[in-house]
């Protein structure tokens, strides 16, 4: 890729994007910087042709720690005009991610704690190492996680968010998957391959229909269903069935061979 990081990398292996924080003595804290270069990560990936998953991924022990503390200093003296400012880049980031155009899977290998929570909840799929530890910590310094908010409630639902939002409790990779936070557990050492695993199977999807599924499910999720929402997804079918790859998807399947987008 062209643009040179300082706070993560950026690499493309094959169909697979991979998106690592890469600041492990700070615990991966962002901050404004980080918060540009993920935007910019995301944009790039996205918009590279041969891209069709994106993984997020940390080094280190810890996945993000949230705020960086001298990030978080300088924040404590900044006008409430200065704030939404530095705010509205946090939910560009998110927004730019939960909208990428490509997949996305979080690959978390260690402790997730306030806006971190909020990456993980941005991407579309997730998988977690076991002994990862989860924490909405934000009422525990007199602030709300509010940026993220519309993220993680997606992810995780309104009943386990007036719980954690409002106690600010550790919970575990366990927990996070039993409330739908995160799709699958696995052990330090199965995390690759589990990651690799739903990246392949994203992959050998038809690109035009994972994007499209990723517009459903924003259109559809939460809507009433009505005859302005039948009528949307009767619309969305037969564009998809039109195009050139549902066309192709339909032949190949029919024909007993791999689709023109696998040749």
């Amino acid at each position: 890729m062209s643009t040179s990081f300082t706070t993560l990398e950026l690499s493309i292996e094959g169909a697979v994007a991979r998106i690592w924080l890469n600041r492990p003595e700070l615990r991966n804290a962002f901050d404004d910087v980080v918060i540009a270069e993920l935007t910019q990560a995301f944009v790039e990936a996205g918009e590279a042709p041969q891209v069709r998953a994106i993984v997020l991924g940390a080094n280190g022990p810890a996945f993000c720690a949230g705020a960086n503390l001298n990030w978080m200093k300088r924040m404590a003296d900044y006008t409430r005009d200065e704030n939404v400012a530095d705010a509205g880049k946090l939910a560009t980031m998110l927004r730019t991610i939960a909208d990428c155009p490509k997949p996305t899977i979080a690959c978390v290998q260690g402790d997730v704690y306030a806006g971190g929570v909020g990456l993980v909840a941005a991407c579309d799929i997730a998988v977690s190492v076991d002994t990862a530890w989860y924490c909405l910590s934000e009422v525990k310094i007199g602030l709300i996680p509010a940026t993220i908010s519309p993220y993680v409630l997606r992810a995780m639902g309104t009943r386990a968010a007036q719980r954690y939002f409002l106690t600010a409790e550790r919970f575990s990779a366990a927990e996070a998957h039993r409330i739908g936070f995160v799709h699958e557990v696995v052990a330090a050492d199965a995390l690759d391959a589990k990651v690799a695993e739903i990246a392949k199977a994203l992959t050998g999807a038809s690109p035009a229909a994972v994007r499209a599924c990723k517009t459903l499910i924003a259109d559809v999720a939460g809507q009433d269903i009505d005859d302005a929402l039948i009528a949307k997804t009767v619309q969305g079918i037969a564009d998809i069935r039109a195009s050139e790859e549902g066309r192709e998807g339909v032949r190949s399947f029919l024909e007993k061979r791999k689709p023109g987008w696998l040749a």
